[in-house]
């Protein structure tokens, strides 16, 4: 299974919370309220970042070594590894919500029934489209 790491520029702040910076994925940051909190926050976001950018057909780019230039003083640089697949799997398969329209009888009657709405569509569309999986 792929697993990419990348550095992370963990920048104290007050009250022991850290700030965190990826220099090798501009826009990739997060913060947390310990150090420990940040590492977790940081490996969810260096996921969230590179699956965005999978999904945007962009380049990922080549994980760099330290030393970064500019490292504030004081900050702690330390490596994150994510699964890319891991990743793109819980993003594909999370549930997300939709409206649909139905007539006001045809609702009433379907809640009546005890009708699993989510589950009732999720299978007419699969059926629909003739799949079962992504």
């Amino acid at each position: 299974m792929r697993k990419l790491t990348y550095f992370a520029i963990f920048e104290p702040s007050t009250h022991g919370a850290f700030g965190v910076y990826f220099p090798d994925l501009p826009g990739c940051i997060s913060m947390g309220d310990d150090f420990q909190h940040a590492q977790t926050m940081a490996k969810e976001a260096l996921g969230l970042h590179l699956w965005g950018m999978e999904k945007d057909g962009d380049i990922i780019p080549t994980p760099t070594q330290p030393p970064f230039e500019d490292t504030p003083v004081g900050s702690i640089i330390a490596p994150i590894t994510v699964f890319p697949e891991i990743v793109k799997n819980e993003m594909d398969n999370r549930s997300v919500k939709t409206n649909i329209t139905l007539p006001a009888w045809l609702k009433e009657l379907a809640e009546k029934q005890g009708v699993n709405f989510s589950q009732i569509t999720q299978a007419a569309i699969k059926e629909y489209l003739g799949v079962d999986r992504p």
